[in-house]
């Protein structure tokens, strides 16, 4: 989830058309000036027993304070929220916390996947560091393993405890997605609103794929659960206002407005003030506009409540100022470098573009719908229009491979961004997502024991 920007924007809101214009701030004609922000989260576990991390530490153990605390005392610059430290951030890059105590980078936009797979691989190798001295560890999964819900830790920020609360009244899964899961995404730019509609379209309309070859949630309460990606099966009974697949992306008028729409039906969670979390949860930013807001009579809102609000849609794509593609599990670290690889190979070259425009489309948002109900248990052997996922994968990643090939970004020892791949090309050609191979260790050299995931696949 977005933390609030270091930027403030204090405009006030007097027209949608205010809405619509911020937006279009992020066209970017010029394709030499578009970035690549890639995020990851991860569960916290103590290495003695595997229990979660509360956030101050009990019984002598280090609690999540004191792992943002080893953060700051390596360079990183603290964020508070009253007297709790919440945040650190560097370089245009932040370290934050999920409700659960989920730790995500945030990285910072950067100009090729050599670089943010560079800034990756040196969070993890400090997180590790940081783990050592902590005796704690840290693991890429979708879903948790072992925790039940009401035994996970939950972390002292007032945003989640307004989410928390709303939650429940809309969907059985809110909860679940706030404390127990984790993702890995990445945003990337476009050149104009066409480019936004087209980039929107492919990325929504891929999605399920992305799902099914990062599928990484098979387990669950300690036992398998019957999905590959229990995570994306959740977002399914989380919010219906604010998940899904967007059929209008697909429809003729598709753009900016249509977006800000869209933005204005969904009910508000909250709003900042000096500091300070409003429960505004199931209220209107419409009526926020005209100054009818329950939570604050009078006041209407800024640029920057917009920009809070447009945090709170959860779809399977997201736009802001640029496209977040959000379908994918947390995972194993040469997956976190795979998911920018797949996505900037498909929308980075304007060859390869066309090519993942082509391939999609004949299929309709009900196709969509179809593959993303079927993708959280069926993983690579879901199927469009009778074509299973194993053979659409590789015709997808041979277009990414050209993308990146195109692009021609060499790291310093001449190599191209097409080597970030591999771990794909294994799963497209033996049909076995990382959920598959859990379950098959599982059933076999853990002996059933599925404590063994967090000494095999932890960072």
């Amino acid at each position: 989830m977005s933390s609030p920007s270091a930027l403030s924007d204090e405009r006030l809101v007097e027209s949608k058309a205010q809405l619509v214009e911020y937006l279009e701030t992020g066209n970017k004609p010029d394709r030499s000036s578009w970035r690549i922000g890639s995020e990851h989260e991860k569960f916290i576990f103590h290495r003695d027993g595997f229990g979660p991390l509360s956030y101050t530490g009990e019984n002598g153990k280090p609690g999540i304070r004191d792992v943002l605390q080893g953060f700051v005392n390596i360079g990183w610059n603290p964020v508070l929220e009253g007297d709790n430290l919440i945040a650190a951030t560097k370089n245009g890059a932040s370290i934050t916390l999920e409700p659960g105590g989920q730790f995500e980078l945030s990285g910072a936009m950067l100009e090729n996947i050599h670089q943010t797979c560079d800034e990756t691989s040196t969070h993890l190798r400090e997180a590790r560091e940081i783990g050592e001295r902590l005796d704690i560890g840290f693991l890429g999964l979708g879903f948790h393993p072992t925790l039940k819900r009401e035994d996970v830790p939950v972390m002292p920020k007032a945003r989640y405890d307004i989410m928390r609360s709303y939650m429940p009244k809309r969907g059985s899964m809110g909860l679940d997605m706030m404390l127990r899961t984790c993702t890995v995404q990445v945003n990337l730019d476009f050149a104009s609103e066409a480019d936004m509609v087209e980039k929107f379209r492919i990325s929504l309309a891929l999605q399920p794929l992305a799902t099914a070859l990062f599928a990484n949630s098979p387990l669950k309460e300690g036992r398998p659960n019957g999905f590959r990606s229990l995570r994306s099966h959740v977002w399914t009974d989380t919010d219906p206002d604010r998940c899904g697949t967007l059929p209008f992306v697909f429809e003729d008028g598709m753009g900016f407005e249509r977006w800000v729409d869209h933005v204005l039906d969904v009910p508000m969670y909250f709003v900042r003030r000096n500091g300070r979390y409003i429960d505004a949860s199931g209220q209107s930013f419409r009526d926020f506009m005209a100054g009818r807001l329950p939570a604050l009579p009078g006041e209407v809102p800024t640029i920057e409540d917009w920009k809070d609000h447009m945090t709170t849609l959860f779809p399977e794509v997201r736009l802001k100022t640029f496209l977040e593609m959000r379908g994918a599990d947390g995972g194993p670290w040469s997956r976190l470098c795979a998911l920018p690889a797949l996505w900037v190979g498909l929308l980075y070259d304007t060859e390869a573009q066309d090519a993942a425009r082509d391939l999609i489309k004949g299929w309709t948002p009900a196709d969509v719908a179809q593959m993303r109900a079927d993708v959280p248990q069926k993983g690579l052997t879901t199927e469009i229009g009778g074509r299973a996922f194993t053979d659409l994968a590789k015709e997808v990643l041979t277009i990414a491979d050209k993308g990146l090939r195109n692009r021609s970004r060499l790291s310093s020892s001449g190599e191209t961004e097409q080597g970030f791949l591999n771990s794909l090309w294994e799963s497209a050609d033996t049909g076995m997502t990382p959920a598959d191979q859990i379950l098959h260790k599982l059933n076999g050299v853990w002996g059933g024991d599925a404590k063994r995931v967090f000494e095999a696949l932890s960072y």
